[in-house]
């Protein structure tokens, strides 16, 4: 299970490291004035949510899969000789 850990934004800029490593956890909410302000993540839980670096697999097992519309050209390949000396 995933921990969240809040910090108030002055504990942040005193101890970052100890927020960095509370990251590898789970989310890191930063709070300014009491009110939740900022997330901090890992580089790998960013790249979840954004989709970025995702495999076409990991893509096409999306349950929002379905709903998209995808036409690709029928593709057209050519034969040529084929030099073998």
């Amino acid at each position: 299970m995933m921990a969240i850990t809040t910090i108030s934004s002055r504990e942040f800029n005193q101890d970052t490291g100890s927020a960095k490593k509370a990251a590898r956890n789970g989310p890191v909410i930063i709070t300014d004035r009491g009110k939740p302000a900022h997330v901090l993540l890992s580089i790998e839980e960013y790249e979840k949510l954004t989709g970025l670096n995702a495999s076409i697999v990991d893509l096409l097992v999306m349950p929002e899969a379905a709903d998209i519309e995808f036409e690709t050209e029928r593709a057209v390949i050519t034969h040529r000789p084929v030099d073998l000396s």
